[in-house]
């Protein structure tokens, strides 16, 4: 892609302002929309233009990415009389980002390539400290031409950028990887309440135990927040609960069964209960450190 290239973004939180971030620091031109304005302030002070509604945008772009909450607004702001498919100029690129079903991905493909539009679902993983540092993992569904064309704007905002397959693949490669944090973090966060139960130091133990066998992601970056009493999302416990409820149905419609995570789902909806579900999803510690 040109720097000349118009880029649209919709969805300026967590993880959306940052991946924008890095689009206006290449010298994109760039339009963003969000529900809330005010989300959108420290980018329009960088020069980034502010657009009205979703069609404003869609006609100004030559690229258009979507990182939202859950498949029921990706579908509004693709499919909606207001929406993207509706007004964006025949071979535009769209990039969905968020993390949705597969099944969806696979219809805004279909009613992208019937409007002579190029659609990639490419979810991320990486959290807010991916996105801030640029080094998100990407996982991309779609056509290998349009991935290729869109993967210099890819590459600012990711490091592992892989294209999956066909459309909807990006988004199955997602709910893997959720479905291995869903187990990963009840470990982790059991692990430390462990620790602590136990009269030792946890970030002591933490220190022998996450460049072992039982080192990951998790363990490294969130495990500390937990022990600092950081709930802070760098992802929200509400958008992990509707990740693992995607998985779910997916593997539901596969024939597969996923008890541990059914399980993880069963405990975070328990604190999302308990008024936890805008905390990060490291807040799982506070279950185990319950009095």
């Amino acid at each position: 892609m040109k720097q000349c290239t118009t880029i649209g973004f919709i969805g300026i939180g967590v993880m959306g302002k940052s991946m924008a971030a890095h689009l206006l620091k290449a010298g994109y031109p760039l339009y963003v929309y969000n529900r809330t304005k005010e989300k959108a302030q420290p980018l329009l002070e960088q020069n980034a233009h502010w657009a009205e509604n979703i069609s404003s945008l869609a006609a100004k772009c030559d690229v258009i990415i979507t990182m939202i909450g859950y498949p029921k607004d990706v579908e509004a702001v693709y499919f909606g009389q207001d929406g993207i498919l509706a007004h964006a100029k025949p071979g535009t690129y769209l990039l969905d980002m968020t993390t949705s079903s597969p099944e969806l991905a696979v219809k805004i493909y279909k009613a992208a390539k019937e409007r002579g539009l190029f659609s990639l679902d490419a979810p991320v993983s990486g959290g807010d400290i991916g996105a801030k540092e640029g080094k998100l993992a990407i996982m991309v569904g779609g056509d290998k031409s349009a991935f290729d064309a869109c993967l210099p704007i890819l590459e600012l905002m990711g490091k592992n950028i892989i294209l999956q397959g066909s459309a909807g693949a990006g988004q199955h490669t997602k709910m893997c990887n959720q479905i291995a944090i869903a187990s990963n973090m009840m470990g982790v966060a059991e692990a430390m309440a462990y620790a602590k139960k136990s009269g030792l130091q946890p970030e002591t133990v933490l220190k022998s135990i996450e460049t072992g066998a039982a080192g990951s992601w998790s363990l490294s970056n969130l495990a500390p927040r937990m022990l600092a009493g950081n709930f802070a999302p760098g992802f929200y416990i509400k958008h992990f609960i509707k990740d693992m409820k995607i998985a779910i149905d997916s593997a539901e419609q596969m024939g597969l069964d996923a008890p541990a995570l059914k399980l993880a789902k069963q405990l975070y909806e328990e604190l999302a209960s308990q008024g936890e579900e805008n905390s990060g999803t490291q807040a799982l510690f506070k279950y185990y450190n319950r009095e």
